[in-house]
């Protein structure tokens, strides 16, 4: 047993006035449910999908069941969620008229899977409308994984507000750092502090001449090749036409497709910037999935490539954050590449 005054430090209360988790070493936890509950309809309900088809729209949430809660121990976050949600939906075709419910699930949001590999199922009642139903299993589906992703970031920001508490080694770090960007005259700048206990904070300096901001993030690059039964000039159109990028999207799109032009696909889903455009041969963009990092861009280049009645595309992309490498593969190879084969194939039987 210790003597008096010579037990662990870490337990030693007097460093904060109000004597509670001295250097955030204590296990703390905090039920998420109630919460996590009315923020998964905030996010859910109300979302809208749109194409040249028809429209649809989340229109209730059925059913929430799980939980959630946040722990901290050591200075970390160990957060725990586990939910089966079902959703109403609802949708009219343009050219009829006619209107159709349906509903979707998600029979397991957790924290063992990556929000863009939840599995989110869209059914219909009875009767047509199969089209509405397409039309939510692609821009729906990414909606909502969507959402899902905005909960998980409230979550994980919004809802853990002061559960790790300031210490003396962040003071002292933030003292120390403070003095050496005022010697350095550096003039704005967000630095990443890494603590003891394995976590980090973005403190904010204010001083004299400019450095780059944020932080860097671990990438990967991607090639994929893809041959289509069409020429390199329709190819070509497919990626700089508004009305054809629409039609294999399925969704809204804005196009501006010169250098410097901005362009928005899966109803601003992904957005971008075209860097370079050389005529049926080369299209060259800054390329972003709104669920990866606040201003963080690839850099996407397609080469069309004739070979012999066929035309090769080449897909290189540099800088995909590495946690979202397979789900760039499954947006190029599913959304993409099979969807335009379809548009080939639609814009062959007519003609």
């Amino acid at each position: 047993m210790a003597k008096w005054g010579q037990g662990d430090p870490r337990w030693i209360v007097e460093e904060r006035e109000d004597g509670t988790n001295v250097n955030n070493w204590h296990w703390t936890e905090r039920d998420a449910t109630s919460w996590s509950k009315a923020k998964l309809r905030e996010a859910l309900v109300g979302l809208v999908v749109e194409s040249e088809a028809g429209r649809c729209e989340t229109t209730e949430l059925k059913q929430v069941e799980g939980e959630a809660s946040c722990s901290s121990r050591k200075g970390k976050l160990i957060f725990f969620y586990e939910w089966n949600i079902k959703l109403g939906w609802k949708g009219t075709i343009k050219e009829s008229g006619a209107k159709h419910k349906g509903l979707i699930e998600i029979p397991n949001l957790s924290e063992e899977n990556e929000v863009d590999d939840t599995e989110v199922n869209v059914s219909k009642k009875k009767g047509d409308g199969e089209i509405l139903k397409d039309l939510m299993k692609t821009a729906g589906t990414a909606k909502v994984r969507e959402a899902l992703g905005d909960y998980l970031k409230a979550l994980k920001t919004e809802f853990t507000m002061g559960m790790i508490l300031p210490t003396k080694a962040l003071q002292n770090q933030e003292l120390t750092v403070k003095r050496k960007l005022s010697e350095n005259t550096l003039q704005h700048a967000l630095v990443v502090c890494s603590l003891s206990s394995g976590t980090f904070r973005l403190v904010e300096i204010q001083a004299s001449s400019p450095v780059a901001l944020g932080v860097k993030i671990p990438t990967v690059a991607l090639h994929m090749t893809e041959l289509f039964d069409t020429t390199v000039e329709q190819l070509y159109s497919i990626f700089t036409v508004k009305d054809l990028v629409q039609k294999f999207s399925k969704s809204s799109a804005v196009l501006e497709a010169e250098k410097g032009g901005k362009f928005q696909m899966f109803d601003g889903t992904i957005t971008g910037e075209y860097i370079e455009l050389l005529t049926n041969r080369k299209i060259i963009m800054k390329w972003r999935c709104r669920s990866w990092p606040e201003e963080h861009y690839a850099t996407v280049a397609l080469s069309f490539v004739p070979a012999l009645g066929q035309t090769e595309l080449q897909l290189d992309c540099k800088g995909v954050p590495i946690c979202k490498e397979e789900n760039m593969k499954f947006c190029w190879q599913k959304q993409h590449f099979e969807e335009i084969k379809c548009l080939l194939q639609l814009i062959t039987l007519n003609g």
